[in-house]
Formats: C-alpha cells, sequence, structure tokens
C-alpha cells in the first residue's frame, strides 16, 4: 500500500464519456478524497490531444508509467473485463463503472487477480449513494415485504457495448438485493423488435422468505428514463418515491469509498459483504440472460 508521507496516487481515466468526464472534473477540483489523488492524463480511442487541460496518452504509456498507480475504467462495459486485466497485470488499482464484466467468470476471475497482485478492484455503484436509495433502505427497514416491483424505463441502448438488458440495468437489481437480501430467480422472458429499437425485460425474482419481486426493464425511443416501484408490507404499501432531492456529487462520494480502499481504511468484513453481493447480482443477471436466451 502507498507508504510514502505525502505522496498522491497517480490516475489515469480511461474514456471520457459522461461519467469519464464527471470524474476528471472531480479529479481536478479540490476534494477531501482528490488531496491523495493525481490526475495524470486520459486514454480514449478518439484523438482528443486534451480535455480541460488534461493531456491524452496512450494506452500503453498509461500501463507502463511508473507515475501511474490508479486506473479509473469509465468505457462501454463491453471492453471493462480487457481493460481491469491490463491494468491489473501492470500492477495498478482499478476503479471500475459498472458491471465490471459481462460474466460472472470473469469477475471472479479479475478478483482473485487483484488479490494476487495486492491491488484494489472497486466496482463504482453511485445507485447506491442516490438520496432515493437512501429514503428507500430508511422505509424498508423492520418491514415484512409482501410482494413488490421495480419497473425502470429508458431510450434504446446497444448491447453489443452495454450487455445483456439484466447486465446494462444491474443497478437496479443491486438496489433490489441491497433492500431485501440475495434473491433467487423464478422466471425471465425477453420481448424484443429489433426494427423498432424496442425491448422489455421481464424479472420474477422471490426473496429468501419466497415474497415475489418483479423486476421490469423497458427501452425503447420515446421512453423517458424512470422509475416506478411498488413494494407492499404487512404493515402497509410504499408507491414511488417522494421527491427526496437531488443527487448530490454521487461520484465523488463513490470516489471517497475507493480512496479509503485504497488507504486500508476499509474493514475486511465490508469488502467481502459488498463483494459477495456483487457477484451475486452478476450471477443473476448471467442466469437471467440463460433463461432470456438460451444457447441452441
Amino acid at each position: 500500500m502507498n507508504t510514502e508521507p505525502g505522496r498522491k496516487f497517480g490516475v489515469v481515466v480511461v474514456g471520457v464519456g459522461r461519467a469519464g468526464s464527471v470524474r476528471i472534473r472531480d479529479l481536478r477540483n479540490p476534494h477531501a478524497s482528490s488531496a491523495f489523488l493525481n490526475l495524470i492524463g486520459f486514454v480514449s480511442r478518439r484523438e482528443l490531444g486534451s480535455v480541460d487541460e488534461v493531456q491524452q496518452i496512450s494506452l500503453e504509456n498509461a500501463l507502463s508509467s511508473q507515475e501511474i498507480d490508479v486506473a479509473y475504467i469509465c468505457s462501454e462495459s463491453s471492453s471493462h473485463e480487457d481493460y481491469i486485466r491490463q491494468f491489473l497485470h501492470a500492477g495498478k488499482h482499478v476503479l471500475v463503472e459498472y458491471p465490471m464484466t459481462l460474466s460472472l467468470a470473469a469477475a471472479e476471475e479479475l478478483w482473485e487477480l487483484a488479490e494476487e497482485k495486492g491491488k484494489v478492484l472497486h466496482e463504482e455503484h453511485v445507485e447506491l449513494l442516490m438520496e432515493e436509495f437512501t429514503f428507500l433502505k430508511k422505509e424498508v427497514v423492520g418491514k415484512e415485504l409482501l410482494k413488490g416491483s421495480l419497473l425502470f424505463t429508458a431510450g434504446p441502448l446497444e448491447e453489443e457495448h452495454f450487455g445483456f438488458p439484466a447486465f446494462s440495468g444491474i443497478s437496479r437489481l443491486t438496489w433490489l438485493v441491497s433492500l431485501f437480501g440475495e434473491l433467487s430467480l423464478v422466471s425471465a422472458t425477453l420481448e424484443e423488435k429489433k426494427e423498432d429499437q424496442y425491448m422489455k425485460m421481464t424479472v420474477h425474482l422471490e426473496t429468501k422468505n419466497k415474497c415475489p419481486l418483479s423486476w421490469i426493464e423497458e427501452k425503447g425511443p420515446g421512453l423517458k428514463r424512470n422509475r416506478y416501484l411498488s413494494f407492499h408490507f404487512k404493515s402497509g404499501s410504499l408507491e414511488n418515491v417522494p421527491n427526496v432531492g437531488v443527487n448530490k456529487n454521487i461520484f465523488l462520494k463513490d470516489q471517497n469509498i475507493f480512496v479509503q480502499k485504497l488507504l486500508g481504511q476499509v474493514p475486511e468484513k465490508e469488502l467481502a459483504a459488498e463483494r459477495k453481493r456483487i457477484l451475486h447480482c452478476l450471477a443473476l443477471a448471467e442466469e437471467i440472460q440463460k433463461h432470456c436466451r438460451p444457447t441452441k
């Protein structure tokens, strides 16, 4: 671990789309966590030269540079696994946007590689840092669930870049698992109209107490980005989340957690629980994909 007093971790950001741009902004602004980080440059497949006075560097240089200790991987999901593997092999810590991989086996293998190299592998989950989730978490504590549903709508998303809907929508699955514990799959179906760029994935899950939970991802042109939820408890119902305020600095909050990991300040028990949850969600996503697209 980084023991030299006053030394900052050198960071490279891979991918400068929406998330990558926010990461660059947070790294350049003075924050408690950015005091431990030094943005060296960014990697992009596009020739950009520089962004906000931050220099573009080649992937080869990022991997071999002694200055760089950490990679933030903010590229499309289909490229995550390859980037994580390359940076871990090069002896760098990794922060990656969810989903870290598009298969359970790859995630398990990369976590083992991170342990072998003595490096931090952190999968970002900003959806757990949102005001709505904080509100929900408080609402469900101590209540006995009877049944629940979560529907997410949005515009079309290219599966070749972002993975099967159960992976691209893994933040919704993470909400359900974080609220109600480990889940098991009952059934899953996928309705697709490729010519209309429309798809609807319907998943039926159940809690350990056999309470039914349904999760639907519906994507197509003209569909607004929205979440609809309905949870019925023995003591009453919760239909949708009231407006609980703006989600402030969720990527920065995630960076704070990552820096605590770099500094060895997160208890082993917490790290193990987080890893178990992430792998459980990836396993479910993979199982859902197999149900919807059985291999011939």
